[in-house]
């Protein structure tokens, strides 16, 4: 299956992006670099493609194990090198889940197949970064 994204120049250091699904997205650099700081920056887009694909993948299988999950988020924590170009070395990502009920063992499994089986964001990751996996239980979310 052949993805295609177009992504066009709007001028200075902007520019617009589409997407299978329809929706478009802004890129721009900060004012450190030129932009105006009007769109997403796309290393971080990177983490929150990662976040998102590991993410689809344990909303999925929560619904799957009938599992009890008040909330869950994912952070993600990456150095970059320190020479051009420079990319994430190391990427740590965190999973929270929130819960009165949940069961420790299967959000585990949950996430071990996401990790270890779907996401193929993770796995390109794995290619350039050294990633680490830590999951974290609390009993509720605070608002």
């Amino acid at each position: 299956m052949k993805n295609i994204v177009t992504t066009k120049w709007l001028g200075e250091m902007k520019f617009e992006s589409d997407n299978p699904s329809g929706l478009n997205l802004t890129i721009d650099a900060g004012e450190e670099s030129g932009g105006h700081g009007e769109g997403y920056r796309p290393k971080a887009l990177m983490l929150s493609a990662l976040a998102g694909c590991s993410g689809l993948d344990i909303a999925s299988l929560i619904k799957k194990m009938k599992l009890e999950v008040e909330a869950f988020d994912i952070v993600t924590e990456a150095e970059l090198t320190e020479e051009h170009p420079k990319y994430y070395k190391t990427v740590a990502v965190n999973y929270e889940f929130f819960g009165s009920n949940l069961d420790e063992k299967k959000l585990k499994k949950a996430v071990d197949l996401s990790v270890e089986k779907y996401c193929g964001v993770m796995e390109m990751f794995r290619q350039f970064a050294e990633v680490t996996i830590n999951i974290h239980y609390y009993p509720a979310k605070n608002k």
